[in-house]
């Protein structure tokens, strides 16, 4: 892991996003909430939270974080689904890995819970979108 005993703690956060892309009937099933798994967009938002919180005991040497905030937003679009994860803490590293955890791990089970349905469902791309604080500061994705 890296060091950053001398890092100061600051207020950090980040944004990540996510895509799900599936087809026109499956995209409808998933607005009438017809998927036989039950409720695919609650299931798949309450993972990814679940998720952001355990990233590191997934991603190995990442630094375990005291999230003082985690949200998995899905908005259906016509094209499938776009998930928004936010991520912030009071700490000495960044929060980007937990957002881009959740946002991958709702995707993930999104395409879980409507597989039955649809087979050809793709996730991606998956990215950064904003962060900030720490010695870097403010970034955002120019899109």
């Amino acid at each position: 892991m890296v060091d950053v005993t001398g890092k100061a703690e600051t207020v950090r956060s980040a944004r990540a996003e996510a895509f799900v892309e599936m087809s026109p009937a499956t995209v409808k099933l998933l607005r009438e909430k017809s998927v036989p798994k039950g409720d695919p967009l609650e299931v798949a938002r309450i993972a990814g939270i679940q998720a952001g919180k355990k990233t590191s005991e997934l991603i190995p040497l990442c630094h375990p974080l005291p999230l003082t905030h985690l949200d998995v937003f899905i908005e259906v679009i016509d094209a499938g689904a776009r998930i928004e994860a936010v991520a912030r803490t009071k700490a000495e590293t960044g929060v980007e890995m937990e957002a881009l955890t959740a946002a991958s791990v709702a995707a993930l089970t999104l395409y879980d819970m409507c597989k039955a349905v649809e087979k050809a469902i793709s996730i991606g791309p998956v990215r950064l979108l904003e962060k900030s604080g720490g010695k870097s500061g403010h970034w955002v994705r120019k899109i």
